[in-house]
């Protein structure tokens, strides 16, 4: 999709990908990076000289896991990174299949990706690359950066549904946190994953990498801990304002059904009274009676009073 030589002076030349890449230009480096959903990518792939087996298998296989392996002349992987699409950054996980030597880096995706694409047009910009490890960890940062702007967003639109929560306004807001939740869930979920992958490259020895394969994995693992704590944060707060919203629907329902069985018992004795009236026997009251429909309508709705006050004095009309 795009190819890069880089300097020994760090400036980033951009490459035309249509055509046949240059021979070696001293110090220089290349930075390639395909699309793994074009047929014509996976013979290019396969063939690159320098890479290990294992290194093509990373970059050629389906996106499964996050991984990352480090030989003595070659790191290669799978990295989790945010969608790109016409619009910008999305929310979903997608994947960056990567190996890199010391004389570059080879990327490739199968959908679009954000941090590639941020970093390609930081190198157009005239941000200059020491090493090939330096470009794989500014590609790491815009990772970090856009799971940030998106932690900041949606701890902004949790603002305002807390807001609407606290003002007894509940419309569709559960559906809206389940989604929040839903994505909080997932950028955790990989955050930690590449957390402990930069862990474990922390551990290897110097000496069993080349220097320019050197990442400095410390920095990179301290800052995705950073990212991970705060999307924990806003997960528990999902979760939280989930309960709050939960208790007040609860409370709603609970006041709709004490007003419901209020309702019902005071209409308990006029039904008794309409039914005792209704028997057909003999020696009924008000059977003969010109005054006796509104009779009965007097009594009933005299026990209905009755029996208002009596829960009314006990206290069972509150709330």
């Amino acid at each position: 999709m795009w190819a890069f030589r880089i300097g020994d002076d760090g400036v980033a030349t951009e490459l035309d990908p249509e055509r046949p890449l240059p021979g070696p230009d001293g110090d220089s480096w290349l930075w390639l990076h395909f699309n793994l959903a074009d047929a014509r990518s996976m013979p290019v792939l396969q063939t690159l000289p320098g890479l290990p087996d294992d290194a093509v298998e990373a970059l050629v296989g389906p996106d499964t896991h996050q991984q990352l392996q480090a030989e003595r002349d070659c790191v290669y992987g799978v990295i989790a990174d945010l969608g790109r699409d016409f619009d910008g950054l999305t929310e979903e996980v997608r994947l960056l299949h990567f190996a890199m030597t010391e004389r570059g880096l080879v990327s490739a995706r199968r959908r679009a990706l954000n941090a590639v694409d941020t970093t390609r047009q930081a190198l157009r910009s005239g941000q200059q690359i020491e090493s090939v490890a330096a470009l794989f960890e500014l590609i790491v940062d815009h990772v970090a950066d856009a799971i940030d702007r998106l932690s900041d967003d949606l701890a902004l639109q949790m603002d305002a549904i807390e807001e609407r929560i606290l003002d007894l306004e509940t419309t569709d807001e559960r559906r809206r946190l389940g989604v929040f939740r839903r994505t909080t869930v997932r950028l955790h979920r990989q955050l930690a994953g590449l957390r402990s992958l930069f862990r474990r490259f922390e551990a290897l020895e110097p000496e069993e990498l080349s220097p320019a394969l050197r990442l400095d994995a410390g920095r990179l693992s301290q800052r995705l801990d950073g990212l991970d704590q705060e999307i924990d944060a806003l997960r528990d707060r999902a979760r939280m304002l989930q309960d709050e919203l939960s208790s007040q629907l609860a409370e709603e329902t609970n006041r709709n059904l004490r007003a419901l069985s209020i309702v019902t018992i005071m209409f308990l004795p006029p039904t008794l009274i309409a039914g005792f009236f209704g028997m057909n026997l003999k020696g009924m009251a008000y059977a003969e009676s010109e005054v006796g429909f509104w009779s009965g309508v007097i009594v009933a709705v005299l026990s209905s009073a009755i029996v208002y006050a009596i829960l009314r004095w006990r206290g069972l009309t509150r709330g």
